[in-house]
This record gives structure tokens, C-alpha cells and sequence, in this order.
């Protein structure tokens, strides 16, 4: 069991500690800021808590002296707590209320704070076996001190819990929205460990046994920290990290164009803009809206040998939706083009011939719009997947 505390704190320190360094990389541009500076400090203590948390896992000593890690594990987790609700108010509430309520945090943080050391010391705390403050080992003051600790960490919980949602709701800042819900999910599963905590604590003190069931508080703890570093980072990563993402969507996007582009390319050589010689990564998205014209003008080029009556929705499945038959028909028409384009056969019924009004044809090419660029790029990707299957399939 001893193993899993360990590590459970372990990777709660390691967390922590990464989150502080991507943090101080930013000193530079942002240790003006009082937001961010709170941060770091929040940060901070967070590491010193779950460092002080693998020291207790020795043998509770620090400095020589027994079970100091606990308590200053126990301290600063309560000033770690604190940080966090004075850094979520910074980010989310007016000035004023920031600033009115950061005082009533510290004056509360300080008393408890107070509270527990007088506790640990009238209780000798320095001189029982560590374990007596895993379960309280039925003396009154160590219980009462192991309580009274739960109950600071769990307050923070709830009103961190409270707050969130409103807040996510108020800001206007995406980033900021997303790290407000993830931080009242982090606080959700850090009220779980205080309730396992609880649990082992009263269980222990009635001489009941509950086994590996112990370990919950641990690993809610140790969840519950990542939660809570990745979540106080967010605001300075989420949106490189949703460019990030948008970029990729854009790369799939590019590659599964191409099938479609190559033999549209083949065909019509002219519909090329610009000799192909950069690399698809440098300027994406211009690269990706060339191909999409080029597409569009090997597209024109095919009128001619696009029958109208060729259909493919088959190969889409019994269960595909209209939109996906509707590609599949429009990649099995211009296969069909390719092909007679290249024998020099004009089909009858081509789009050149053909009442261009015609609902046999609806939905394809000429119902899209071709200025709204996200919708052209996801109906051309679909197009291009039905192409790439077709081709597979003979």
C-alpha cells in the first residue's frame, strides 16, 4: 500500500512541478502581472505540498525532526487551497470583489493555519509514529487536528465548485472558459479524496478495517492534482493548443485532398496556380485553400464528361447518412468523367446538356457554396474519402 501512497504523490509532485516551470518560462513577458505571480506562488505550494507528502512517505522526518514533513505538508496545503481560490477570483471577478475577498481568504488561511500547528504540537506531534496521522489512531487531538485539516481542504472544494460555473459562464475568453470547467472538475475530484480521507479516518477510529479501499484518497489525490496543474496552466496554453489542433484538422484535411487533386491534376494540368515546390507545413492554410480551388477548377474542366445519371451511393453502406451518399455519387461522377475524359467520350446527359435545375444532380458541386470555406473543405474532404475508396475498391 505503502507503494501506491508513494507514487500517488509522486506524480502529484511531478505534476506540480511541471506545471511550475511551463509557468516561469513565461517570467519574462508576464512577472508584471499580479494574476500571474499569485500563480506561481499557488504552484509553489502545491509542489512543497506534495514534496513534503513523498518525504512523510519515509520516515516522516524532515530536517530531523519527526513528522515536520506532515505538518508542513499539511500547512501548505492549506495555504495551496487558499491560492487557488485568490487566483481564481483574480481571474474571474471584478477588481473590487477580487480584492475584498482575498483578504477574508488570507485572514482564514493564516487562522487555520495557526489552528493546526497549535494542534500539532499540544498533541505531540512530533513524537508518535506517523501512522497515528493516516487514521488518528482513536486520540482526540490528533483526530481533531486530522478533521479540521480535511475540512480546510474541503471548503475550497465546494466554493472553487461553486464558483466555476458562473464564472465560465460570464468570461468571454475561450481558454479561460475551458480551464474554469476543468478546475471545478479537478475540485470535484479533490472533495472525493476528502471524502475517502474522511472515511479512512472515522473507519480507522471505530476499529474497522476497509482494506485496499484506504488507497482511494490517494489516487483521488493524485487525479485530482493533475486536474489541477493542467487546469491552472490552460489560460497560456489552450489557445496554442487549440491552433494546434485546428492546424492538424487542417494537415488531414490537405492529405486526404489530395488522391482527388492528383488525378483531377492529371487530367487538367492548368487548374495548378503555382509551380509545387515548398512543403505542405509552411503556410497551410493558404496551400490548403489552393488546392480546394484547384479542385473546384478540375472540377469546371469535367463538365463536359460528368454524367449525371452515374451513381454511387452503394458503396456508401446501407446505414450511410444523405450527406455521405451524396459525396459517394459525386466521386463515382467524376471517376466516370475521369475516365471519359481521357477516352474523349461525351456522355449524353452531361452537366453541359443537362437542365442544371435537375434534382438527380442536387447537393453536389454546384448546390455548395463556395465561399463559406469551412463547409467547402468538409463537403471536398468527404468527396475526396468516397474518391479514395472507390478507387480501392476497382
Amino acid at each position: 500500500m505503502n507503494t501506491v501512497r508513494t507514487l500517488g504523490f509522486v506524480i502529484a509532485a511531478l505534476s506540480s512541478y511541471a506545471a511550475l516551470v511551463y509557468r516561469l518560462c513565461q517570467a519574462r513577458r508576464a512577472w508584471r502581472d499580479r494574476a500571474w505571480r499569485t500563480l506561481v506562488i499557488t504552484l509553489l505550494l502545491q509542489c512543497l505540498t506534495f514534496t513534503m507528502g513523498a518525504v512523510a512517505m519515509g520516515d516522516g522526518a524532515f530536517l530531523g525532526v519527526g513528522n515536520l514533513a506532515i505538518l508542513v505538508m499539511h500547512l501548505s496545503a492549506v495555504a495551496f487551497c487558499v491560492s487557488a481560490q485568490i487566483i481564481l477570483l483574480q481571474w474571474a471577478a471584478a477588481e473590487e470583489e477580487a480584492a475584498r475577498r482575498t483578504r477574508y481568504w488570507l485572514i482564514t488561511g493564516i487562522a487555520l493555519d495557526t489552528v493546526l500547528a497549535v494542534l500539532f504540537l499540544v498533541a505531540d506531534g512530533t513524537g508518535r509514529p506517523s501512522s497515528d496521522f493516516d487514521t488518528g489512531s482513536g486520540q482526540p487531538l490528533v483526530l481533531t487536528y486530522l478533521l479540521l485539516f480535511i475540512v480546510s481542504q474541503a471548503v475550497p472544494c465546494v466554493t472553487i465548485f461553486r464558483q466555476c460555473g458562473p464564472y465560465a459562464r460570464m468570461t468571454d475568453k475561450p481558454s479561460l472558459r475551458q480551464a474554469l470547467r476543468l478546475l471545478s472538475v479537478a475540485a470535484v475530484v479533490l472533495f472525493l479524496y476528502c471524502a475517502a480521507r474522511t472515511v479512512n479516518i472515522l473507519t480507522a477510529a471505530a476499529g474497522l478495517d476497509i482494506g485496499a479501499w484506504t488507497l482511494a484518497s490517494n489516487v483521488f489525490s493524485a487525479a485530482g492534482i493533475l486536474l489541477l496543474s493542467v487546469s491552472l496552466t490552460v489560460p497560456s496554453w489552450g489557445a496554442p493548443a487549440v491552433r494546434l489542433l485546428d492546424w492538424s484538422d487542417s494537415y488531414r484535411s490537405y492529405r486526404t485532398l489530395y488522391p482527388l487533386w492528383r488525378d483531377l491534376y492529371e487530367s487538367s494540368p492548368d487548374i495548378v496556380l503555382e509551380p509545387q515546390g515548398a512543403a505542405a507545413v509552411s503556410d497551410l492554410d493558404y496551400r490548403l485553400h489552393r488546392r480546394v480551388v484547384e479542385i473546384r477548377d478540375g472540377w469546371r474542366d469535367l463538365r463536359p464528361y460528368i454524367d449525371r445519371t452515374a451513381d454511387g451511393t452503394g458503396a456508401a453502406g446501407p446505414e450511410a447518412s444523405a450527406e455521405s451518399r451524396q459525396a459517394f455519387a459525386e466521386a463515382a461522377r467524376i471517376r466516370q468523367a475521369l475516365r471519359a475524359k481521357r477516352v474523349g467520350t461525351v456522355p449524353a446527359d452531361s452537366l453541359d446538356t443537362a437542365d442544371g435545375a435537375d434534382a438527380a444532380y442536387a447537393a453536389g458541386f454546384e448546390d455548395r457554396d463556395p465561399d463559406n470555406f469551412p463547409a467547402e473543405i468538409a463537403w471536398l474532404t468527404q468527396v475526396a474519402a468516397a474518391y479514395r475508396k472507390l478507387a480501392k475498391a476497382g
